[in-house]
């Protein structure tokens, strides 16, 4: 039999979900028609997906919809073949089952142990056998704030199911957004190689104000502190992002900082809160200028600032924490690689530094989705040059990371 076209989607995004099995139950709510998307998003990371389907969710979407999406046959009901055994079962195949969308009617019965549906029989069968469930809850608002219902998702917490909070916008509890089901996804199924560790990471660019309309900045997207930030979500961590925005990261605490004082400040503050890892990505002003309150006048022939060094926040982190694991970033520009190499380690050991991660900016990677780094750790090794997006960077330095500090 030929290979399902879906199938040959496998794996292409990543291979984080690599032979994982999860089986994706929807049930009835209008947000049934984001799980195509969804079940092909998990494939491209890797996992196989079976899908089960309400009969309220097949009013609602096609099983030869998730069909498509899966390339594999939808369960729409239970056989002779036991399918919520043979999957969710204490020795079933499958991975994880996400109960994705989760109406308030499916998350009451899981509650009650009530399994009078296709979805809802895989949960009682994976909730008896220790298998991981993610329940995605979606509904009307009212539904949602329904004490009854909120009691039955809490007891479903106490229960160890794992809950994704909704979307609250336009009276309804929406869905969460497929990108972040995925990390979500991700996390649970992940080595965990980061669990229990708190890590705090710079990222952006950062603006000093000239007067009270100009800024000196530089071009960084801020992806990099970005996918620094999800990766080590994905493994496992409790992960602060200081950056000026935008927010909006699942999963990840957000503390804004705009200027070079504002970053040193929250990272100080943020590390006292306990930290076991400080990743300073963030591109931040070498120089400051002393702001005017007013509009500077434009038309001039010539404008002279007077710029001064601004504060060097990884020397003020080491100085307060000389114990602290922390991965510099080294940008030079145009320089060949034996000059880069040499920058990165003279940085290393004036910090006292595990890992510095080396790119030049003159070819590339400011401002861009792609970057290709060399990554330095104190061990004397060095991985690169690695080339990729900037999830691919970001894992290839938490891996290294951990491969040398565990």
């Amino acid at each position: 039999m030929n290979k399902h076209p879906t199938l040959l989607l496998t794996g292409t995004s990543s291979a984080t979900l690599k032979n994982r099995t999860i089986v994706l139950a929807v049930t009835g709510s209008i947000a049934a028609v984001r799980t195509i998307e969804l079940a092909r998003e998990l494939v491209r990371h890797g996992a196989t997906v079976r899908a089960v389907m309400s009969q309220a969710a097949q009013g609602i979407i096609h099983p030869d919809a998730l069909h498509y999406a899966t390339g594999h046959p939808v369960m729409t009901r239970i056989t002779g073949a036991v399918e919520h055994v043979e999957y969710c079962g204490e020795e079933g195949t499958a991975d994880l089952l996400l109960v994705a969308p989760c109406t308030a009617n499916t998350s009451s019965k899981m509650a009650l142990g009530i399994d009078d549906t296709p979805p809802t029989t895989f949960a009682t069968t994976a909730m008896g056998s220790g298998i991981p469930v993610l329940v995605v809850p979606a509904m009307h608002g009212s539904m949602y704030n329904h004490l009854a219902v909120r009691e039955n998702i809490e007891r479903l917490k106490g229960m160890g199911v794992l809950l994704m909070d909704p979307l609250i916008d336009e009276k309804t509890a929406k869905i969460a957004a497929n990108e972040d089901i995925v990390l979500e996804v991700q996390r649970i199924l992940g080595d965990g190689s980061l669990g229990g560790r708190k890590v705090v990471i710079t990222g952006g660019g950062t603006m000093e104000r000239i007067d009270a309309i100009r800024v000196l900045t530089n071009r960084s997207s801020g992806r990099t502190g970005v996918e620094l930030a999800r990766e080590a979500y994905r493994r496992g961590a409790d992960v602060t992002l200081v950056h000026p925005g935008p927010k909006g990261l699942y999963g990840i605490t957000e503390v804004e900082a705009v200027s070079a004082k504002d970053m040193i400040r929250s990272v100080l503050d943020e590390i006292k809160k306990g930290c076991d890892l400080f990743i300073s990505s963030a591109a931040i002003s070498d120089y400051t200028v002393e702001p005017v309150d007013h509009k500077i006048k434009s038309g001039q022939e010539a404008l002279i600032l007077t710029l001064r060094p601004a504060p060097k926040l990884t020397q003020k982190v080491r100085e307060k924490y000389p114990e602290l694991d922390i991965i510099g970033f080294k940008a030079e520009a145009n320089v060949d690689r034996d000059g880069l190499i040499a920058s990165a380690k003279e940085l290393m050991a004036k910090y006292g530094l595990s890992m510095v991660v080396a790119n030049d900016v003159g070819k590339g990677g400011m401002g861009t989705w792609d970057n290709t780094v060399h990554i330095l750790d104190s061990s004397g090794g060095e991985t690169g040059p690695v080339t990729g997006d900037k999830q691919v960077i970001a894992g290839a330095v938490l891996d290294r990371f951990t491969e040398v500090n565990g």
